[in-house]
Parts: C-alpha cells; sequence; structure tokens
C-alpha cells in the first residue's frame, strides 16, 4: 500500500500524460532525488531537459521503466541468460548500460552505442513508468548542482516550465550504480 501514497491522484496522471504526450517535462521521486522526466522517444523533450539541466548533449540520459517488457524497444534484443542477469539485479538501484537499438535517438544515447536502463526500487516511479511508459530519469538540478529533494524545491527551482508531481524520495543518499552490462565494470 506504500506505493499508493506515492502515486500522484489520477487527474495528475492525465495532467502528466498530456505533458509528456505535448513533448513536455515532468519531475516526480525516486531513489535518491526528484528525477527530470520526459518521453525517451521524443526529440524536443529531450531537448528540454537537457536545457533545463543545462547539461552536454554528448553524456546520454537515463531510462527507468516498469518491466523489461517495456525497455524492449529502447534496447538491442537480449539472450534469455541476459534477461535473467537484469532481472536479478531489477527492480534495484543498478543502471545499466545495454546496447542502444535503432530506434534511440543520438540526444538520449549521448556519444555511446549503450543506453543506461533502470527498473528502480522506487514504487513510486515504478509505477508511474507503469502507467505513463518509460521515462527519462536524470537529477531534477541544473547540473553542477545539489539533486532537489522535493516537490517544493524543484516548483522553486523550475517553476513552470514543467509539471511537479507529489511523493516521497526514497531512502538512498547517492544515485543508481551504473555498470556496463558487457563488461561488468562499475562506471558509478
Amino acid at each position: 500500500m506504500r506505493f499508493l501514497r506515492q502515486l500522484p491522484r489520477t487527474a495528475l496522471l492525465r495532467r502528466a500524460r498530456a505533458r509528456l504526450k505535448a513533448g513536455g517535462v515532468i519531475a516526480y521521486p525516486t531513489e535518491s532525488c526528484y528525477g527530470l522526466g520526459c518521453n525517451p522517444l521524443d526529440a524536443r523533450a529531450l531537448r528540454r531537459v537537457i536545457a533545463l539541466k543545462g547539461r552536454p548533449n554528448h553524456k546520454g540520459l537515463i531510462v527507468i521503466a516498469a518491466s523489461l517488457e517495456q525497455l524492449r524497444p529502447l534496447v538491442a534484443p537480449l539472450s534469455a541468460d541476459d534477461e535473467a542477469r537484469l532481472m536479478a539485479r531489477w527492480p534495484g538501484p543498478v543502471t545499466f548500460l545495454l546496447p542502444a537499438s535503432r530506434r534511440v535517438l543520438p540526444l538520449l544515447r549521448g556519444r555511446h552505442k549503450t543506453l543506461a536502463v533502470r527498473i528502480p526500487d522506487h514504487d513510486g516511479a515504478r509505477h508511474l513508468a507503469a502507467a505513463l511508459g518509460p521515462l527519462v530519469s536524470t537529477s531534477a538540478n541544473p547540473a553542477g548542482q545539489v539533486s532537489l529533494k522535493s516537490a517544493r524545491a524543484c516548483r522553486a527551482t523550475f517553476g513552470e516550465r514543467l509539471l511537479t508531481l507529489p511523493g516521497r524520495v526514497g531512502g538512498r543518499r547517492s544515485p543508481s550504480t551504473i555498470i556496463d552490462f558487457a563488461s561488468g565494470r562499475v562506471l558509478r
């Protein structure tokens, strides 16, 4: 029942869906901070997220999803063994770099041939992705500044440029671990 308290009300979900469909950006709670999110296949929305953060285009962005099924269009086909390895760590605070599908825009993957993806262990973020589809998930803060931890802080920083959803940030103090799936190398 805890996740029900973290999910926005139905009217807010409709507003969020409309905002995403129009190429807009939302802010929502994740495991360690508020995240900025958009439709990962919408170039206008990706440019908006990058501009809001003041983030270089070459870095790429993380995508969260509620299930591996939601990620399939964004990543190259995976073997059954690879899927089992992923699902042994998900839901969880681990972001994996997987080979990106051809559908993935360069703005999303940056200069990389991989895409950073995660099924979060934050119930609210995971259920939000279940309701809205896969979402970009980058910390809600201008680049180089402290990550924002509340809806109030997001509204104060970004104002009306995005729709801020209410909810509680999870208890993690640091962002997700990032692992290159092919090599097993921990990058963050």
